[in-house]
């Protein structure tokens, strides 16, 4: 009805174009270490997880095909952020991500959003994974323009860790960081553990997933 009412928000005279070639780079971080500890878990912590944060652990077997994803984004149509093909457009939607999650404790009515009034990188460190300043500290590691933790860190705490919830919710922090919001590959950025703060909260984080696969089309 907006659309109907406002018209687009391109600039009038506009024509969408389609790129002549596509460079893609695709580059994906090592996740046998996390897929042999899920594969470890017994059915107990396994439901514990999925009562927390849905089907997450599926994302590890997601097989990246190179010569699908090449042919599908040619026809990434940036200027619409939807796939066209001829007549028909194909957008992702937040329904189907959130389908794709199936998270219950998920609020769709609550979306993420930073808050003024945040924690430092370490306070939430230490709220999300229960160990000692000193010992988060000491794992911090600066990468380009930001702070990560690297996974062997937390690859250690999960395997190492007394607190059954703590295992769960830094397995779960590890896929969010290295699956859905990779950057430097090996680490979890500071960015990922502000968001995954805020899940106890029960806010939904598809709307950043979804915009994170339409800037990830967009910078093809």
């Amino acid at each position: 009805r907006t659309q109907l009412e406002k018209g687009y928000s391109l600039t009038e005279g506009y024509v969408s174009e389609f790129w002549d070639f596509t460079r893609i780079s695709v580059t994906k971080n090592y996740l046998k270490d996390l897929k042999e500890i899920w594969g470890q878990w017994d059915d107990e912590i396994r439901q514990l997880f999925y009562c927390h944060y849905g089907d997450l652990p599926y994302l590890l077997d997601i097989k990246m095909d190179e010569h699908l994803f090449r042919a599908l984004v040619q026809y990434w149509n940036p200027a619409y952020s939807c796939f066209t093909f001829k007549k028909v457009d194909l957008i992702l939607t937040i329904e189907e991500y959130t389908a794709l999650l199936h998270c219950p404790k998920i609020q769709t009515d609550k979306i993420y959003s930073k808050a003024t009034n945040v924690l430092t990188f370490l306070n939430k460190l230490m709220n999300i994974t229960g160990m000692s300043k000193q010992w988060i500290t000491a794992q911090i590691k600066q990468k380009d323009d930001c702070k990560c933790i690297p996974l062997r860190s937390l690859r250690d705490l999960i395997l190492t860790h007394p607190d059954m919830k703590k295992k769960v919710d830094v397995f779960a922090l590890s896929i969010y960081g290295l699956v859905v919001f990779p950057k430097a590959l090996g680490y979890v950025d500071e960015v990922v553990f502000d968001l995954f703060d805020r899940l106890d909260k029960r806010v939904t984080p598809v709307p950043e997933i979804l915009a994170e696969t339409f800037r990830s089309l967009n910078t093809c």
